[in-house]
């Protein structure tokens, strides 16, 4: 599909991702209050409005980008916006101004983050304010605990957890760091006894901040995070090296991981014990995970109609167990859709991935994509008792702040790296970006001011311009 045909395409399903929200939320509400709500008009005004300004800022500065991601994830915010309406009229209402955020949060990034290289300068940057966000938990009188892992931050008036903007600069820092050194990685020259393993002095660096995030994450009790960026390590390594030996390590590390926590940790053994056996738990910590799974049998096939269940029996619905509550209201059929969502996001995602010939710009990618599809997995499989629980969010589809606002910044980074690659590989034209454009005026105000001072005859004014953009762009497109 031409670039250009892309926008209109996903201006088409922005549109249609809008209205199905906009009636799910009249039958909610119609099925919980047997009326049809006064406010459905303005609502999907200002949903369609939001939606819009997004697709508009795509438009405008990421031209080329995949057509379907932000549908996709507009379809999926607008099913969990609808759930939670329908669960807590005060949530929603906090969940509509972070909505707000959310968008703004999404165009900030896209303006500045105008060249996806230019952020593997920066890596250790990334890696410093990762570490600090992943700290900020423990420290006395800021950090507090909820359900018994330490992950929330107090200032002021604002709660939000650090470790959901933590995993895109950890993920940044990966894409930096193996982009430079996954050569002298993948090359393996030093010898252990029969292994070959990559020069210390190249690998070290990587495993410690690796292994500095999921202990501290070990540390506060959420070891659901911890797993995620165990993943997104092991994922990273084998993309950058292309040697199944990485991965098939990591498994066995995770298997030795995942046994010492068994041992090592009650919280732990509860969970698993749980998973295996809810039901001689009922009355204690296996109600919400049996509860769950009432709510998803009772929704059958079709499920009980939105606004008709119960999903309020479910502790915490609105966080982790929001796939029950859309199970029971709108059955099998409707899970399914959310799970295809998230496969089409990942799908989407690795074809970006696949298509960009940045190796830094493929890394950041697929540990982007890795991001979402394996915290997906982990929350889904826990509420079917695939897994065991860990309680982390939902993307765009959980109650939280934090999770929405970090996951369309990680959206925003995907769309950039798509645009990015279709203007190298030709399908539009490579154009200087507005700070380019910025630091090109400023070229030729100083030209002109010299040249006035010199008295000297110069090239035109265009000529200046051609010769200064060119000036201004060389050192970033030189880093490509």
């Amino acid at each position: 599909m031409h670039p250009l045909s892309r926008r209109s395409t996903e201006l088409g399903l922005v549109i249609m991702a809008a209205t199905i929200t906009a009636a799910a939320y009249t039958l909610a509400l119609l099925g919980k209050k047997s009326t049809i709500p006064p406010i459905i008009v303005p609502f999907f005004v200002a949903l369609l409005g939001l939606l819009l300004l997004a697709h508009l800022a795509t438009r405008l500065l990421a031209r080329g980008a995949d057509s379907t991601l932000l549908p996709l994830a507009a379809m999926l915010h607008g099913i969990g916006y609808v759930m939670i309406a329908r669960l807590n009229d005060r949530l929603a209402a906090l969940q509509t101004t972070w909505t707000f955020v959310a968008i703004a949060a999404y165009i900030a990034t896209l303006l500045v983050v105008q060249r996806a290289p230019d952020l593997a300068r920066y890596k250790w940057t990334f890696f410093i304010l990762g570490a600090g966000l992943l700290l900020l938990p423990l420290v006395p009188g800021v950090g507090r605990s909820v359900g018994g892992a330490r992950i929330w931050v107090n200032l002021g008036p604002i709660n939000f957890q650090p470790g959901e903007f933590a995993k895109i600069l950890l993920a940044l820092f990966f894409a930096g760091y193996l982009y430079e050194r996954r050569e002298l990685i993948a090359a393996s020259t030093w010898h252990l006894g029969p292994l070959r393993l990559p020069e210390p002095r190249y690998f070290f660096p990587i495993v410690l901040a690796w292994g500095f995030a999921v202990i501290v994450m070990v540390g506060e009790k959420d070891l659901g995070t911890s797993l995620l960026f165990f993943t997104l390590f092991v994922v990273m390594l084998w993309v950058a090296t292309e040697r199944a030996t990485f991965l098939v390590l990591g498994l066995v590390l995770f298997g030795g991981a995942a046994y010492m926590s068994f041992r090592m940790f009650h919280h732990v053994r509860d969970r698993v014990d749980i998973w295996l056996d809810p039901w001689s738990r009922y009355q204690g910590k296996g109600y919400q995970i049996v509860q769950g799974i009432f709510a998803i049998g009772d929704g059958g096939l079709g499920g009980t109609g939105l606004g008709q269940g119960r999903p309020d029996l479910v502790p915490a619905v609105q966080n982790d167990f929001i796939f029950a509550a859309i199970a029971e209201e709108l059955g099998l059929f409707g899970a399914t859709a959310v799970l295809i969502s998230f496969l089409l996001i990942v799908g989407a995602g690795l074809r970006i991935a696949v298509r960009a010939e940045r190796p830094f710009e493929k890394l950041l990618a697929t540990g982007l994509t890795a991001l979402l599809g394996v915290q997906a997995f982990i929350i889904i499989g826990g509420v079917i008792r695939v897994v065991p629980l860990t309680g982390i969010a939902l993307p765009f589809v959980s109650y939280g702040g934090s999770s929405l606002v970090a996951n369309y910044v990680l959206l925003a980074l995907l769309m950039r790296v798509s645009d990015s690659t279709s203007r190298r590989i030709g399908e539009l034209p490579d154009d200087p970006t507005i700070n380019e454009r910025f630091l090109a005026w400023k070229l030729r105000r100083q030209l002109r001011k010299q040249t006035k001072r010199t008295g000297a005859t110069t090239a035109g004014p265009t000529d200046v311009s051609s010769d200064d953009t060119v000036l201004v762009t060389g050192h970033v497109r030189s880093v490509e």
